[in-house]
């Protein structure tokens, strides 16, 4: 009896199948989005010399395993982070690196606190088993801080340049607007302006 011939595989449509599925799992498969918080890291500075910070100028605040709150070292309630963290960076008590003192800060001027929002640095230490929620909700407070600072200076210098009644919050979103129909080069000047005397140094140490 004459053997049969094993019948060849169309390669053809193989590749074919393969094709398509590849494209059936592209378009199907949900990508997961990184959450986090967005932030820009401000640029490198170029010079080689090592800066020394003096401690009176770093604000210490540290998240144990237990989800406690410490700022220098002593218990703090979540509630009253913001108003610490305004209380130190709106100190004014000495100069900035150009030997300039802070003509705008409303602070207490205390010598044993820090000289000036330029040197002002908030440093965040986490532990591995702080849950994410109460940093998160530390990180917002720090941040808030900052922002209340700047909202206020924009309301002070803001009706110099013909925008009254607008926080800095308010600039930056309105300077995104692609349709708003004030002077986008003058309010970019007062937002730069601004960053430049209190300057966001939130460090975060591991």
């Amino acid at each position: 009896m004459a053997k049969r011939a094993a019948p060849e595989v169309n390669a053809g449509s193989m590749a074919d199948i393969a094709f398509l599925l590849l494209i059936f799992f592209l378009v199907t498969t949900t990508m997961e989005k990184d959450s986090g918080i967005s932030r820009k890291l401000p640029p490198m500075d170029d010079s080689e010399e090592d800066v020394i910070i003096k401690e009176k100028n770093i604000f210490k605040v540290s998240l144990n395993g237990r989800d406690q709150l410490l700022v220098e070292d002593e218990l703090m309630e979540l509630k009253d982070l913001r108003a610490a963290a305004v209380e130190f960076l709106d100190n004014g008590g000495g100069e900035n690196a150009n030997g300039e003192a802070c003509d705008y800060c409303k602070g207490k001027r205390d010598a044993n606190s820090s000289d000036h929002p330029d040197k002002a640095i908030i440093s965040l230490k986490n532990n591995r088993e702080t849950s994410y929620k109460m940093y998160i909700s530390v990180q917002n407070e720090l941040v808030g801080a900052y922002n209340e600072l700047r909202n206020r200076r924009a309301l002070e210098i803001g009706p110099k340049s013909g925008f009254r009644d607008m926080n800095f919050i308010e600039m930056q979103k309105n300077f995104k607007d692609v349709n708003w129909p004030g002077n986008k080069t003058k309010l970019e000047e007062v937002i730069d302006q601004i960053k430049a005397e209190y300057p966001q140094k939130l460090s975060e140490v591991q």
